[in-house]
This record gives C-alpha cells, sequence and structure tokens, in this order.
C-alpha cells in the first residue's frame, strides 16, 4: 500500500519559492526564525504563541553550516536542517517552514514581508534582526517572554552529565 507524502510536507517551501507561497498565507503574516535543533516544549509553546499574533506563521531555519557558525559547539547542529524543518511543518500553528544559509534571517523577511515579526523573550525588541524593516512598512516586532525557560544547550548539557 502506498501512502503518500505526510500532507505537512507541503509546508516546506524553498527559499527561491518563499515570496510566491508567503503571498497565498493569510495575513496578517507572523515570522519567527532559529535553530530549533532539538525541538522541545519551550519551542512549541513559543511558535504557539507567535501564531497567536497573527493569521499564518512562517518559521525561517538555520542550515546546518550557518548554525555552526553561531558557536553553539561542534556537535551543533544535532539534528540536520531537512530533519529540523520537517517536524516544524508538522506543527499545527506553522503554516510554511523555509530556511537560510546567511547569517541572519534578514533576505527571509524582505522576501515574506511580515505584518508581525517574533522572538523569544532573550532578544530584546530593538536587536531583533529585520526588526527596522518591518516596523518600516507599518508592521510589529515582539519578544515574547519565555513560560517554560528551556534551551537546546541545556538539554545536550542534562544528557551529557547522564
Amino acid at each position: 500500500m502506498d501512502y503518500g507524502a505526510p500532507a505537512f510536507e507541503a509546508r516546506l517551501c524553498a527559499p527561491a519559492q518563499l515570496a510566491a507561497r508567503a503571498a497565498a498565507l493569510a495575513r496578517p503574516l507572523v515570522f519567527t526564525n532559529g535553530c530549533f535543533d532539538i525541538l522541545h516544549r519551550g519551542h512549541v509553546t513559543y511558535l504557539a504563541q507567535a501564531r497567536s499574533l497573527g493569521a499564518s506563521l512562517v518559521v525561517a531555519v538555520n542550515t546546518d553550516a550557518s548554525v555552526k557558525r553561531l558557536g553553539k559547539g561542534a556537535a551543533r547542529p544535532v539534528n540536520a536542517l531537512e530533519d529540523r524543518v520537517a517536524v516544524l511543518a508538522a506543527l499545527e500553528s506553522v503554516a510554511l517552514v523555509t530556511w537560510f544559509d546567511e547569517d541572519t534571517p534578514l533576505q527571509r523577511i524582505l522576501e515574506c514581508r511580515p505584518e508581525v515579526l517574533v522572538k523569544g523573550g532573550d532578544w530584546p525588541a530593538d536587536a531583533i534582526v529585520g526588526a527596522p524593516e518591518v516596523l518600516g512598512w507599518g508592521g510589529r516586532v515582539h519578544s515574547i517572554p519565555f513560560i517554560h525557560p528551556r534551551s537546546t544547550t541545556a538539554l545536550l548539557e542534562k544528557i551529557r552529565r547522564r
């Protein structure tokens, strides 16, 4: 029996297709980004909260090379990009998942022109990449406080100690 590709795979979006695919999403469009290496409760809570700020949520994910340049450690990312984007695409709160190889997601932000730009509470709103651009076209920028303070780095440390 052929079960076909899971429906969530339709939410995966190559960067070259982002502008067109984002234009077809319900607005206001919310944009966030990150590594999302080992998905945990903090991530899924944050993504659900981000989605609640608009009608559709686009998530841009650092490529493996981009994660390595962030200095999170030689063993990071633990999960390859194709796995990280697939897990994110399967979440109910996520409308579209794309990726970026640059050090910042600015190009993806410019391509999809979100009305709402969001990062987690460890980012002050004025330091969020793309904030001047989104504010410039009349959008909003939010730094969402952590309800469940978790991190992949802390989780990996816990695993290593055991």
